[in-house]
């Protein structure tokens, strides 16, 4: 598409809408041929005085009259006018005789041919039209592929492929620690600090998360309606103050907790589960959400809401549910999946999953007694089963909130 001369925008010839401007341009040869002509009349003057050995010498001297220059001619047939007066006037003697008059009459031939020729070209459209041939043709001279410089100066290939520079390379990399709070007040503070520091939260409000992390890390957090969230390290708000909600950076309803907070790992997978007892393993990965809304990736209904997200760190599941009933099985068993319900981790006829873990199963699984120690169990052949079993009491020692951890 090209925009015509008279700004109607449409598709048209390109040679029609570039010729007729041309044609407009070519008809401004009027004002040459208004140009030539007093050039004609000035030569004509100049050869009168060159053949007129009668002229008085006051006639060709500098200092002669303006007004007698023209009285003399004035009544006959060759009478000048006032601008071949003045020309005439403007020549010195020396000048004049260094022209010649067959210099003179030569200019005065080639002026009138030019004068005759603007004029048939103002005439007649014909020679206005092959006036335009004719410049193309010297254009295609110019710049024709077979002539010097027409040759091509730019090469088509296929577009280079452009490095992807990930938001991350332009963040400045330090240490944070990113601390939430069990209202959902989140805050990142400069440096690695101790868990054990005392910190500030608003009143009614405690600790929840406490994390080390750094400004380019990606922060996943994972609700009870099973979505999960993305929130970059770098525009958390600082630690100078309380922090600010995390349901004012990502679009958590309200009724929705936070099940877990963490830093993203792109090589990890994760173990994710309602408290109906359905979950599956999910590549991290998958897991990331480009916007506020989030991700949908564990799909619960009616009154069943996300519980467990754990990195999968070994060769076994461990569940617990509601009714303290533990069960061990292959974490082979479990599908790996981007989004879904899941399958059945635990049976259960009253309450529902209380917690899940994944370990090394020749380690032993591992928990936290009432006392704050870590107590480990290397035989398991009790609670050993498949996936969707029932299980066994949980172990003498075992935490009485039903969680690992």
């Amino acid at each position: 598409d090209i925009i015509r001369y008279d700004d109607d925008p449409k598709v048209a010839l390109m040679f029609e809408d570039w010729s007729k401007p041309h044609q407009a341009t070519i008809r401004r040869a009027t004002s040459e041929a208004d140009y030539v002509s007093p050039l004609l009349g000035v030569d004509k003057a100049a050869l009168h005085l060159v053949t007129d050995e009668d002229a008085p010498e006051p006639w060709r001297g500098a200092e002669a009259d303006s007004r007698v220059v023209p009285q003399r001619y004035e009544g006959r047939e060759n009478g000048l006018s006032d601008v071949q007066a003045e020309a005439i006037l403007n020549m010195r003697l020396r000048s004049l005789r260094r022209l010649e008059e067959l210099e003179l009459l030569r200019e005065q031939a080639a002026l009138m041919e030019e004068r005759a020729g603007l004029e048939d070209l103002l005439d007649d459209p014909k020679l206005q039209w092959a006036k335009i041939a004719e410049q193309l043709k010297e254009t295609k001279k110019k710049f024709g592929k077979d002539y010097p410089g027409g040759a091509r100066r730019t090469q088509l290939s296929e577009a280079a492929e452009v490095e992807d520079v990930p938001l991350e390379a332009m963040i400045e990399r330090e240490p944070i620690t990113v601390i939430c709070s069990q209202m959902g007040w989140i805050r990142a503070m400069t440096g690695h600090i101790d868990a054990e520091r005392e910190l500030k939260f608003r009143d009614g409000d405690g600790p929840r998360f406490l994390i080390h992390a750094e400004t380019t890390d990606k922060l996943l957090v994972f609700g009870s309606n099973g979505r999960f969230y993305t929130l970059s390290a770098s525009n958390l708000p600082g630690g100078r103050g309380l922090g600010e909600p995390l349901r004012l950076m990502v679009d958590l309803p309200n009724d929705a907790e936070i099940i877990d907070l963490f830093v993203h790992q792109a090589d990890r997978r994760l173990l994710v589960a309602s408290d109906a007892g359905d979950g599956f393993i999910v590549p991290e990965t998958e897991v990331l959400a480009q916007t506020r809304a989030g991700k949908q990736v564990l799909n619960v209904n009616g009154a069943a809401r996300a519980k467990v997200c754990k990195p999968v760190l070994g060769d076994a599941v461990a569940v617990v549910g509601d009714n303290r009933k533990v069960l061990v099985f292959l974490a082979e068993e479990l599908p790996e999946m981007g989004r879904g319900k899941g399958v059945r981790l635990q049976k259960y006829k009253d309450g529902g999953l209380s917690d899940a873990t994944t370990f090394t199963l020749a380690d032993g699984l591992s928990w936290l007694d009432p006392a704050g120690r870590t107590r480990t169990e290397t035989d398991l052949a009790e609670w050993l089963g498949k996936r969707a079993g029932s299980g066994r009491m949980a172990p003498r020692g075992f935490p009485r909130d039903n969680r690992f951890t």
